[in-house]
């Protein structure tokens, strides 16, 4: 009963606000709004090929399953001494950081992976293994002095 009562205020209110407009507002010429609009008619022939040519025509969904990508980045870094580190980051979150892995392995994954990352990774490790071999050749010969030293105080 209180839901009719509030409709009829409502309507009464609307009543009473055009009712003021009505006497405030000077007279002015009144237009039919309701009047409709004619067109000149087409032949229903006329229309087919322009909604054929607006609407084209849709693409049936694809039944194909939607791949799930995955971001995975592994960035492994090498010094000139040749120690190699990786680091894996899946999207936002660090997975691992830091990891010591060995030339040989480094090595290999790049020659699964493709021959140009292989061709490349190969170079620095290279450099690595020749640095290392003059490193021992100085060792050696440090060594061999040492050696020659300590005989002639034993003598």
């Amino acid at each position: 009963m209180r839901r009719e009562e509030d409709e009829k205020i409502v309507a009464d209110t609307l009543v009473e606000q055009e009712e003021k407009v009505d006497a405030e507002a000077p007279a002015a010429p009144v237009q039919q709004e309701d009047a409709p609009v004619t067109q000149p008619e087409q032949p229903a022939e006329a229309d087919k090929p322009a909604e054929a040519e607006a609407k084209p025509a849709k693409r049936p969904k694809s039944t194909a399953k939607k791949t799930r990508t995955v971001e995975l980045t592994l960035t492994v870094t090498g010094t000139a001494d040749g120690e190699w580190q990786a680091d894996l980051v899946h999207g936002t979150k660090r997975v691992v950081q830091g990891l010591s892995i060995s030339a040989a392995a480094v090595s290999r994954a790049a020659k699964e992976l493709h021959d140009d990352i292989a061709g490349g990774i190969d170079e620095v490790i290279e450099a690595a293994r020749a640095q290392h071999r003059t490193r021992m050749e100085e060792l050696e010969a440090e060594l061999a002095k040492v050696k020659a030293a300590l005989a002639e105080l034993s003598d």
